[in-house]
């Protein structure tokens, strides 16, 4: 890795840029200058390039979501499906909005990234009746699989949408989340891994060859790792508490295996911290990474309990963070991905903390 902030090749770095980029790598919060996210003043793109393009954001979501009810008061739950959609239709920019229905994955979609007989043991489970999947803690309902399915059908939908031109990037305001399923278990809230599967349709369904996943939710993406370890096509990038669940999973020495070997970027924190570290995961870890692996496409893993107050998380950030990384984000899709950014929403559990975080975020993806 480097050592120190990234700047793009060409960018010229006078003794008051240095300054600048010092105070960045230090976390102090840049986007009060000019009122430009970090990555963009590091790039220095402030011509016309950088202005909002025309095409709109688009915003998939189903009530289908709101059906899948786990047994008991579970922090995963209908309510965050609508405080997240009441947040957006309070905002200034949700008219702006282009709206899209979600759909229903096919098992074909499903089993690009699980095995079959996954998808079958999770089919048998919920139509038992069981309120957990045999495979480990995930609870669910007898709407659970549909809503899994419109899950990760929307990851499809949205990724059909950005990739044909419709949409310059777009949020998915789906449940249950994803990045823990792995190909043969369900973990966490997660039944089916739906950034996995945005990933690998964007591959089979548009023919994309390389695709990065930024999961930046306080907890470990250990399913959506396990699925690409040995891929070298698909790089994932975690920033999470660490230890904290999956607990076993996350730790910076996992970098891939044979042909994925350095396409793996675990960044673990450590409780308390905030905007510094990750700034310097951002701009130390993953801007040269990104700038070696040249993705075609970026996928969020959109998880909001890195936020303060979050019960399941002991991260700080604030929604400032939020609408700040993700124009770190949209920065290096603009390099790389032509802004090619699919966002999916994974944690958050204080329901206030979720909706306003959550309305920093897509507010970010309209401003483009």
């Amino acid at each position: 890795m480097v050592n120190g902030p990234f700047v793009p090749p060409g960018a010229v770095e006078t003794s008051s840029r240095r300054q600048f980029l010092q105070t960045i790598a230090v976390g102090v919060g840049a986007t009060t200058l000019l009122g430009r996210s970090p990555g963009t003043l590091l790039a220095g793109q402030i011509g016309p390039e950088s202005l909002p393009g025309h095409l709109p954001t688009a915003l998939i979501n189903d009530e289908i979501s709101r059906c899948h009810v786990p047994p008991g008061h579970r922090p995963e739950c209908p309510q965050r499906y609508d405080a997240v959609l009441g947040a957006l239709k309070k905002s200034d920019y949700f008219a702006a909005l282009k709206p899209y229905q979600s759909r229903a994955a096919t098992d074909d979609e499903i089993t690009a990234c699980h095995s079959r007989d996954y998808l079958m043991r999770v089919r048998r489970d919920i139509e038992s009746g069981a309120n957990r999947l045999s495979t480990g803690d995930t609870f669910v309902c007898r709407q659970s699989l549909k809503a899994a399915h419109y899950a990760s059908g929307a990851a499809c939908v949205a990724v059909d949408a950005v990739l044909q031109g419709e949409a310059k990037n777009a949020f998915c305001l789906t449940r249950p989340p994803g990045h823990h399923a792995s190909a043969d278990r369900g973990m966490g809230f997660c039944l089916f891994n739906n950034a996995a599967i945005a990933a690998r349709y964007a591959q089979r369904k548009h023919s994309l060859g390389k695709v990065l996943i930024v999961d930046w939710d306080v907890h470990h993406g250990n399913g959506s790792q396990s699925i690409f370890y040995d891929d070298d096509s698909v790089f994932y990038f975690s920033t999470h508490q660490y230890p904290w669940y999956p607990w076993k999973w996350g730790r910076r020495d996992e970098t891939g295996h044979g042909r994925g070997l350095g396409t793996n970027l675990n960044c673990p924190l450590p409780r308390g911290a905030g905007r510094k570290e990750f700034l310097v995961a951002f701009h130390h870890e993953l801007a040269p990474a990104v700038e070696r692996f040249k993705p075609e496409l970026i996928i969020l893993s959109a998880g909001f309990d890195a936020r303060h107050g979050d019960p399941l998380g002991r991260l700080e950030l604030t929604d400032q963070d939020y609408h700040d990384f993700t124009g770190l984000v949209l920065d290096m899709a603009r390099q790389h991905a032509e802004g090619r950014v699919v966002s999916i929403l994974e944690g958050g559990y204080n329901l206030a903390g979720l909706a306003a975080g959550a309305a920093a975020h897509v507010g970010r993806l309209q401003q483009g």
